[in-house]
């Protein structure tokens, strides 16, 4: 039994364990924090899996792609204490292929049923019911990180977990309770950076170099979304739901602000990337040939850094245009000049946000570099 567990943590030191012990227990504490908004739901709300046992299409119309009118359902449920019981509700359509779904017998969906006084008084197909193919792939891909990784593996996992429950349960909630996006998004990637870098890398000085490099260029990123958004003319309405969430009752958010600080969140890990690929080269580099000066790791980190460089920018690329592919055919389609569609807020939000990230990449590469060199030979000779 012994063989399989050093298996699992070989390489692993003591240090590093205890910390990944602190971010599981970090873990389990965000998990049942409540986020503030779960009253917002009515109360005797809950909500259930449902077998689609029958549908009626007889006022439902197509027109083209777009549907209208609704879908009459029967559905059984399957979980809770409403369980087995068979309930008639409507699935209405919006017009928009986005949000309409249409439902054939067999299919599951996530159910809201509300209650009062042991009677259901209202029953919502709100979508097809994924969550179980979701469980599978999450579990797919954590298996696939374990037996490869071992148990770095597992500490990717949980640097994973960790960064969404971060996110969910601490920087969406304060956002909407009025914290300044920007500032809590920069203080969020710090701490995010912080947990990862020294999960991925140990309780060392590589871990430290990426974090010092990693700050240093989500700070340089934060400063110039701020310096170019108002020279850019970007509202903070170009992002999806933008006007949603200000017409659902929170008219105090600065979604302009929430748009940089979206900026800064989706450039973190391409630097938190970038500073942990360098700091790792420069280590081995260092582990290899201790005898090796300054200069000499110097100049080899920026070797490294250049190379990696320019594939991490064009990745910012292709993240960021492959979102909005469709809207880019279209006008392309309709023929719409270049400088037109260079010109469309959509497309200047993307700019801003693939020059902006790609300049703290740029500027994380030799500050990593620096670091280092300083902190990987503390003395000469």
């Amino acid at each position: 039994m012994k063989k399989p567990f050093h298996f699992f943590f070989h390489g692993a030191r003591k240090e590093d364990i205890a910390f990944s012990g602190i971010v599981l227990l970090l873990c389990v504490a965000l998990y049942f924090i409540p986020t503030g908004f779960e009253d917002r739901l009515p109360k005797d709300t809950e909500q259930v899996e449902g077998r689609i046992a029958a549908v009626d299409n007889s006022h439902m119309e197509q027109h083209g792609l777009v549907l209208s009118g609704s879908q009459g359902v029967e559905v059984e449920l399957l979980e809770g204490k409403w369980k087995g019981r068979i309930i008639r509700t409507g699935n209405h359509f919006l017009g928009k292929m986005e949000l309409d779904r249409v439902f054939e017998p067999g299919d599951h969906a996530l159910m809201s049923i509300t209650s009062s006084g042991g009677v259901i008084t209202w029953g919502h197909t709100a979508d097809h019911y994924r969550l179980w193919i979701e469980f599978v792939l999450l579990m797919i891909f954590s298996l696939f990180l374990l037996f490869y990784g071992g148990f770095f593996g597992f500490q990717a996992i949980l640097s994973f977990f960790f960064t969404g429950l971060v996110l969910w349960k601490l920087t969406i909630p304060h956002m909407l309770k009025g914290v300044d996006p920007v500032l809590l998004s920069f203080v969020i990637v710090c701490v995010l950076s912080a947990a990862i870098l020294f999960l991925v890398a140990g309780l060392n000085r590589k871990g430290v170099v990426a974090f010092m490099g990693a700050v240093t260029g989500l700070g340089v990123t934060a400063l110039m979304t701020l310096c170019f958004t108002q020279p850019f003319k970007i509202s903070g309405a170009v992002r999806p739901f933008s006007e949603t969430l200000l017409y659902s009752g929170f008219t105090h958010l600065n979604i302009t602000r929430i748009f940089i600080a979206g900026v800064v969140l989706s450039a973190s890990g391409a630097v938190m990337d970038l500073a942990m690929d360098i700091s790792a080269a420069m280590s081995e580099i260092v582990r290899h040939n201790p005898r090796i000066s300054r200069k000499d790791l110097f100049f080899s980190g920026n070797i490294i850094g250049r190379s990696v460089i320019g594939t991490m920018t064009t990745t910012l690329l292709l993240a960021y245009s492959g979102g909005y592919l469709a809207m880019l055919m279209l006008f392309m389609g309709q023929g719409i000049p270049d400088a037109n569609i260079l010109n469309m807020n959509y497309v200047a939000a993307e700019i801003l946000h693939t020059l902006v990230g790609s300049f703290g990449l740029v500027l994380v590469a030799p500050i990593t570099t620096v670091m280092g060199t300083l902190l990987y030979i503390p003395r000469q000779g």
